[in-house]
């Protein structure tokens, strides 16, 4: 049983205003699709049931795709919830902001709604508690690289450092609520720059190697790139 998926979708998506302009990031169109719903179609592909989407930015418009497609949602036995946030609380901040909500209290799933990782999400769900998934990627200087030894990562190399090939995070976690206790009250903070930061050097954070398609499509390039290669039908290179 695939764990409850809280999915990150309330932010800006202002990189990709030049191109896409009229909706969130997360309903970018791709091949007629907002590119949201073919990220849960592709979760649902590997067991995926229970979402919550974690709103802010234009929270209505993506509410309303959910209308739109809850016929392949009650199809599929696929429960979808929304929070909707009353201010930008960052990636961190929106997490702790669910599980007060919905008082969490067994371990969770988390995605970006503007990241495409193709597998993986079983591996995930059966992973140690507090671990992320990491990809190999060949420049990481865009995302930053993960420094790991023994299956525990102990260090981010910032962008600038990380130029050449090697593992980065993907954007997939397994998380516990334990983890983010200190975080409480905090309001708006990131999960990657405050949480993950303070606690790599304990060995508190796993890494799960992920072999699948990657993509992040906050920037128009990458975004343009995902569209032709759904329209090709996976047949080219991502």
């Amino acid at each position: 049983m695939v764990k409850t998926i809280l999915v990150l979708a309330g932010g800006f998506g202002s990189r990709l205003k030049s191109v896409v302009s009229n909706v969130p990031k997360p309903l970018a169109p791709v091949c007629g699709k907002p590119f949201l719903m073919h990220l849960i179609e592709n979760l649902v592909l590997q067991g995926a049931k229970d979402f919550v989407l974690l709103l802010y930015y234009e929270a209505e418009q993506v509410q309303a795709m959910v209308s739109k497609f809850s016929g392949y949602f009650s199809e599929n036995g696929v429960t979808i919830k929304s929070i909707v946030e009353t201010q930008a609380l960052g990636t961190g901040g929106s997490i702790v902001n669910a599980i007060q909500t919905l008082k969490i209290k067994d371990s969770f799933l988390v995605v970006n709604a503007d990241t495409w990782l193709g597998d993986g999400l079983v591996q995930l769900n059966y992973s140690p508690l507090n671990s992320l998934a990491a990809i190999k990627v060949q420049d990481c200087s865009r995302y930053g690289a993960l420094i790991l030894e023994d299956g525990k990562v102990k260090n981010f190399l910032e962008k600038e450092l990380s130029g050449n090939s090697g593992l980065i995070n993907a954007g997939l976690y397994h998380l516990s609520p334990n983890l983010f206790e200190g975080f409480v009250g905090k309001g708006s903070f990131s999960l990657e720059g405050d949480v993950f930061s303070k606690l790599v050097g304990n060995g508190m954070i796993s890494a799960v190697e992920i072999e699948a398609d990657f993509i992040d499509i906050g920037i128009p390039e990458d975004y343009l790139n995902f569209c032709k290669w759904m329209e090709s039908g996976k047949e080219i290179e991502l």
